[in-house]
């Protein structure tokens, strides 16, 4: 049975009965400062527990088992987190499989976000290795009764350096049950001498993914699980007056669970439930709110908090302008799916999610539960995008799961992900700046309304920044997004430093490097544009070229767009992007995160918003709500800058930064219309 099969097969499994099962071997036990075994829940406030632990499990056959609360959607970092395992350890990766997002197995996390992963969990589990790897080297020594030092770890075995003695990672441990405590300061492996991190092993799974095999959270099936269809309001604050639920009543395999205003059916398939949902009549008082035209006069009202004057005497060029962003959805292939299950008195979900621990506080808190009742199980996830951190869904199913008395699925309307998830918040950026005759900067404000503060500081020299975000009362639910604030507020200021360059008569690419001392975005601007060919570019007569960058959660991103406007329409020829995340352990991984995000990044530049009225979203399907087509994808090149010097940091939300100012600043560059908000289409 793989890792992954246990969770859904065993629903009550706990940790140390998991463990027990393993049978013989080394269980490592990783702490920090930051760590708790006991998976405590978090406090209020929003703070962490003082410690979070992760484990290895090394079994008599040599297999180990990887122990982590992150979740896989898309990312791929089931592959990732297996190989800097398998390169401390020593052991190939065939022999690493992965127990991940299941809060009865696996350690307390906070969470799938902010490009974490690597960085966070990564650098635990490379740390929890090294100790099991040293402490084999220890198991050896005194076995053998031989100087540790003449003895090294290599291809699952402990073998002597001058010598043809070995033994193998499992014949060393049976019959074991040996607790560790990692070490901060143990050593582990340089990233110039890595041998399996740093290459591009093939997906782990990979072919189950091909062929169909692998499993989603919508794909969960459990013994007599019925499906749920919700009864939702018809605008955002509608209050139920009356509903009649006589007709879907009468329908045959039907059942309707009403708690107050909460109402849902159930039945043996998904079309039943929908027919019998269909059948009932509500009545709804209330509701409403603004609509698009009102937004960002909410978001900002006019007058509010005028830019306070930072200029400088010197100043041979000042401009003030102000940039906007609209709300627009995750759309994930995947919507909000949950499958309930109630048990003597327990309760286990399995549900897309990437806050598997936030998911149980929140059915922990809605049923009254304690943490040993409730249990969050995350099969692989079809992508989130920071939009599946809540856990309603999870909740509906819970509840009709318990008023049925049998497992419930509940899998969210495409109509109703795009109307009930949250949004990436829409925002008004204001920016006011200055530069001397030299075209070096001299003042620099930047005031950011609703979005937040994610990338805000300018990477560029300049004395005395005023930069400030502010909060706004948002008409809409809002929350975490690819990049969040970062979009908007890289938006707003590379835009407006190509505005600055224009008006100081020099090259974007040259006024750049200007007022830049950041070395590492210094690099990837210079490899983005020597791959492009930027001194050789055309701008003008309807083609035109546009570059960018930016900087978030430890990753340097520059993209260059060369396109052509066809009846006022830009046509995208080609992107180049350079990136650099410290070391790199996975090349394509990287390569895909970057591709994926510049796909995403081009909707949000030209195309995706969200419409809505009186409290209604109007375009709640992919039949209004436009999205990125193979068409508006031209080749993207990625040049990679490694870092092996550095740490490694996440991949998965700096690289959507720079590709919307690069191409409004390409289509300036064609036209001479200079684009302030997102999307460009208006």
């Amino acid at each position: 049975m793989k890792a992954s099969d246990v969770s859904q097969s065993i629903p009550h499994f706990n940790r140390r009965r998991f463990i027990k099962m393993l049978g013989g071997g080394v269980a490592v036990l990783v702490f920090s400062q930051s760590s708790n075994a006991q998976q405590p829940r978090r406090r209020s406030g929003g703070a962490k527990p003082k410690e979070l632990s992760a484990w290895l499990h090394i079994a008599e056959d040599g297999t180990v088992k990887v122990f982590t609360g992150k979740a896989e959607v898309g990312q791929n970092i089931r592959t990732s987190l297996a190989m800097v395992v398998a390169e401390e350890l020593k052991v190939p990766m065939a022999s690493v499989s992965m127990v991940m997002a299941d809060t009865d197995l696996v350690p307390w996390d906070a969470g799938t976000f902010g490009s974490r992963t690597t960085p966070d969990m990564a650098s635990y589990l490379r740390r929890a290795a090294a100790t099991a790897r040293e402490t084999l080297i220890e198991m050896a020594a005194e076995e053998w009764k031989i100087d540790r030092e003449k003895l090294a770890a290599a291809d699952g075995k402990i073998r002597v350096r001058d010598g043809d003695r070995t033994i193998s990672y499992g014949a060393l441990s049976q019959g074991k049950q040996m607790v560790a405590t990692i070490d901060d300061r143990v050593s582990t492996t340089a990233a110039e001498d890595w041998k399996i991190a740093g290459t591009n092993v093939p997906k782990a799974d990979g072919e189950t993914f091909v062929t169909g095999a692998h499993l989603y959270s919508s794909d969960i099936r459990r013994p007599e699980m019925l499906h749920g269809k919700l009864l939702r309001a018809p605008a955002f604050g509608a209050k139920l007056i009356s509903a009649d639920t006589s007709a879907a009543e009468a329908i045959p395999g039907v059942k309707v669970h009403r708690d107050g205003d909460f109402i849902g059916v159930t039945a043996a398939n998904p079309d039943l439930a929908g027919k019998a949902l269909a059948a009932i009549r509500a009545e709804w008082d209330g509701g409403g709110g603004i609509s698009n035209n009102e937004l960002f006069d909410q978001l900002k009202p006019p007058g509010s908090k005028p830019p306070a004057n930072n200029d400088s005497g010197s100043a041979a060029h000042r401009i003030e302008q102000t940039y906007t962003v609209e709300y627009i959805a995750h759309a994930p292939l995947e919507p909000r799916a949950a499958v309930a299950e109630w048990t003597d008195g327990k309760l286990t979900v399995w549900t897309g999610s990437q806050r598997p621990f936030g998911v149980k506080d929140e059915l922990m808190r809605e049923f009254s539960l304690p943490s040993e009742k409730a249990r969050v199980i995350v099969p692989d996830t079809g992508s989130g995008y920071g939009g599946k951190h809540s856990g309603e869904c999870a909740i509906e199913a819970a509840r009709l799961a318990k008023m049925s008395g049998k497992p419930v699925k509940l899998v969210w309307t495409r109509e109703e992900e795009f109307t009930w998830a949250y949004f990436r918040p829409a925002g008004v950026m204001e920016l006011k700046s200055s530069i001397d005759a030299d075209g070096r900067l001299v003042a620099w404000e930047h005031h950011t309304y609703n979005p937040g503060g994610a990338a805000i500081d300018t990477p560029y020299q300049v004395s005395k920044p005023v930069i400030e975000s502010h909060r706004s009362d948002s008409p809409l639910r809002q929350g975490s997004y690819r990049g969040l604030a970062a979009v908007a507020n890289c938006f707003a200021r590379e835009t407006h430093m190509d505005e600055l360059a224009n008006a100081a008569g020099i090259d974007p690419l040259a006024f750049r490097l200007k007022n830049l001392t950041n070395d590492r975005l210094r690099a990837v601007l210079e490899a983005a544009a020597e791959e492009f060919g930027w001194k050789n570019r055309k701008d003008g007569d309807g083609q035109g070229s546009g570059l960018a960058c930016g900087i978030d959660k430890g990753g340097y991103i520059a993209t260059c767009v060369e396109l052509e406007m066809i009846d006022g329409v830009p046509k995208l020829h080609r992107i180049v992007a350079a990136f650099e995340c410290g070391a790199i352990v996975h090349p394509n991984h990287v390569v895909a995160q970057v591709e994926g995000s510049i796909v995403m990044g081009i909707g949000g530049a030209l195309f995706e918003q969200i419409d809505f009225k009186d409290g209604r979203i109007l375009n709640d399907r992919f039949s209004k709500y436009r999205v990125p087509r193979f068409s508006d994808v031209p080749p993207i090149e990625v040049v990679l800058v490694n870092r092996t010097d550095l740490a490694s940091a996440g991949a998965g939300e700096a690289p959507i930064l720079a590709i919307a100012p690069a191409i409004g600043n390409a289509i300036f560059a064609a036209t001479g219309k200079r684009h302030l908000a997102l999307p460009m289409r208006r």
